[in-house]
């Protein structure tokens, strides 16, 4: 018995081993990818929780799900631009454009929620489809194209909420989404069932390249995946499932905030189109080199509208939640730092400015750090002008670590 078991531990140990030192040999060789956001991430959270204990309150917990979750499906949308090594300035007023969209046909018309949802959405295709046009199409470079947009949507904003006009938003579908939460029981099936997919999901992966003779992840690699994500969920849906209300006799607080599984079906649909599908290798391949994919037989020029097109629909989801959370829409909406925090979580996250590397992932982890430095900062009671500070520290450590990332790649043959 002793003789059978030993040969298939030495295996899973040797293949482990070969996993591992593969991975350390990409991380020596620039391919960080998430590590210095989750070490960042990881390192915030303990000294915030040290300083000020209220941090890990489930109060606290809660409000930062919902304070970055409009920046964080703004800088979802970006990623599919800054893949391109493209930039988009006017993201944050779009988000802000296609909010007073949603809230003049709510509020102003009595149009259902449902109806000006999806005109608020069109809304943001069609910007999109107009800045990509020009891009691709004319050859004006994005960043004129997106700043003289950023300036026209400040004014297509200010007429459309009547100079400075504050719109309240009363449809209690609408404003649900970054107010209401999820039922504990219900956040308890879904947390179950979305740990037992991917499970499933990495399982017949694994099969299905040691079926084709490729080159699998061992077994036990794929159970620690799988047991780290069931153990930060559960965790996560523990916390947020406890009361959070402080007199639960008048209201009760307690359940996973609605944003959040919005968040994760946005992120499960991205990933799967960028990871999954040809449209997604076509992103990167235009990334990466655009003469090489033209050659190729790529349409660059419809690559690079559609990209936009994204953006601006995600900020369009954006300037939904963003009203939702602020019950109204207001000139300020989508402005002020919205754009330059987007940006700073998707490059945070590990997303390239250069072009060619990035996953929608990134906007996550992007914006929870972003999220955390605004919150924790707030906490210590710390003034606006530090919190920029700080955060643009980190924005230009990020975009340091990209460039220098990027010359180690060069330089060891793995760009």
């Amino acid at each position: 018995m002793t003789t059978e078991t030993l040969p298939e531990r030495s295996t899973s140990e040797s293949a482990i081993g070969v996993h591992v030192k593969g991975y350390v040999e990409r991380v020596r060789g620039g391919e960080l990818g998430a590590l210095p956001a989750v070490f960042g991430l990881v390192v915030l959270c303990v000294v915030f929780s040290v300083l000020r204990p209220a941090f890990l309150s489930p109060v606290n917990f809660a409000n930062l799900f919902t304070q970055g979750a409009a920046v964080t499906v703004i800088a979802m949308g970006l990623i599919f631009v800054l893949l391109l090594g493209e930039i988009d300035l006017s993201a944050g007023f779009a988000s802000g454009v296609c909010a007073a969209v949603l809230a003049v046909l709510l509020t102003n018309e009595g149009w259902p929620w449902y109806a000006a949802v999806g005109a608020s959405m069109l809304t943001g295709a069609i910007i999109g489809t107009v800045l990509g046009t020009l891009v691709a199409k004319l050859g004006i470079p994005s960043f004129v194209v997106t700043l003289a947009a950023f300036l026209a949507f400040q004014g297509v904003l200010l007429l459309l909420v009547k100079g400075g006009t504050n719109i309240s938003i009363r449809d209690e579908t609408i404003l649900a989404i970054a107010n209401n939460n999820v039922p504990p029981v219900v956040s308890w099936v879904a947390v179950i069932a979305g740990v037992a997919a991917y499970a499933a999901i990495q399982f017949v992966k694994a099969r299905r390249r040691s079926a084709r003779g490729l080159v699998a992840d061992p077994l036990i690699l794929i159970i620690f995946r799988v047991a780290a994500l069931a153990v930060i969920a559960g965790v996560a849906v523990y916390v947020l499932n406890l009361e959070r209300s402080r007199n639960e006799l008048i209201v009760s607080l307690k359940g996973v905030p609605i944003v959040v599984p919005v968040i994760v079906v946005l992120l499960l649909v991205w990933t799967f189109v960028l990871h999954r599908t040809r449209y997604g290798r076509h992103v990167y391949a235009v990334g990466g080199n655009a003469e090489a994919s033209r050659r190729a037989g790529i349409n660059v020029d419809g690559i690079r509208i559609s990209a936009f097109v994204i953006c601006s629909f995600m900020a369009s989801i954006g300037g939904i939640i963003a009203a939702s959370r602020a019950n109204s829409v207001d000139p300020n909406t989508g402005g002020s730092d919205v754009l330059l925090f987007a940006v700073g979580a998707a490059v945070i996250g590990g997303t390239s400015l250069f072009g060619g590397k990035g996953r929608a992932l990134d906007a996550v982890l992007g914006g929870a750090v972003v999220a955390v430095i605004q919150n924790g900062m707030g906490l210590m009671g710390y003034s606006a002008g530090v919190k920029y500070v700080v955060t643009g520290s980190v924005l230009l450590l990020a975009a340091g670590v990209d460039a220098l990332s990027r010359k180690r790649a060069a330089a060891t043959g793995r760009r």
